[in-house]
């Protein structure tokens, strides 16, 4: 029996698996670059980007009993997602995420629900359970062994939830500027500082007109 073709309409649906790492690290920025469609670059994700590139542009392997694939495209309608994981070693025919990132582990979780996310996916692709996964961080030059407990992929399936419903809306969320915001790439086009607290009209406008600069003239 054929399979049935795809639903264009669920695959227009699906949001990127990264998303849910932007969204976790700051809802506005995830609706900057998924909404709006604004991105800019700054060392950090220029190394990044040609790190995942290194990765994704190798060959598949064998050793060990291990097979690696790279690349891999990744889609799961259970969750409405999509993406493509860096490499997916397969261990007795059972997938196992690894996730390359620069720098090093984090304070935040967002790096673990973008791996958990493939791991959702790898499930509903190959119809088996995927126990853990493993974060390789550049900097420290070792993998991070991530299990897949009920904590984080309940996490993972909120958020996942929560991204698509805020992607599907179109909707913004308002700056609030945090320690955060330094390290982000957007600063310049979000304005969390300038944004957060905008004047209110009244006050412009007795600004403007206490200036005789501003004033038009006769």
């Amino acid at each position: 029996m054929r399979a049935p073709p795809p639903d264009p309409a669920a695959e227009d649906a699906l949001v990127p698996v990264s998303a849910l790492q932007h969204y976790l690290f700051c809802p506005r920025q995830c609706a900057l670059i998924h909404v709006e469609r604004i991105w800019a670059e700054d060392g950090a994700t220029a190394e990044g980007r040609i790190l995942h590139e290194r990765v994704d542009g190798g060959r598949p392997d064998r050793r060990a009993g291990i097979r690696t694939v790279r690349g891999l495209v990744l889609r799961s309608f259970e969750h409405g997602l999509a993406g493509k994981a860096d490499a997916v070693e397969f261990v007795r025919n059972v997938p196992y995420p690894v996730e390359y990132k620069r720098g090093r582990p984090k304070a935040h979780r967002a790096d673990e629900v973008q791996l958990c996310a493939q791991a959702l996916c790898l499930e509903e692709m190959f119809g088996c359970t995927v126990p853990e996964g493993a974060l390789f961080y550049a900097q420290t030059k070792k993998r991070s062994r991530i299990a897949f407990d009920a904590e984080l992929r309940a996490l993972t399936i909120t958020l996942a939830a929560e991204t698509r419903a805020m992607l599907a809306a179109s909707h913004t969320p308002p700056p609030q500027a945090k320690p955060g915001c330094r390290r982000c790439s957007l600063a310049d086009a979000c304005q969390p500082k300038r944004l957060e607290r905008p004047p209110a009209v009244q006050r412009w406008l007795l600004r403007q007109l206490a200036e005789p600069d501003a004033l038009p003239e006769e």
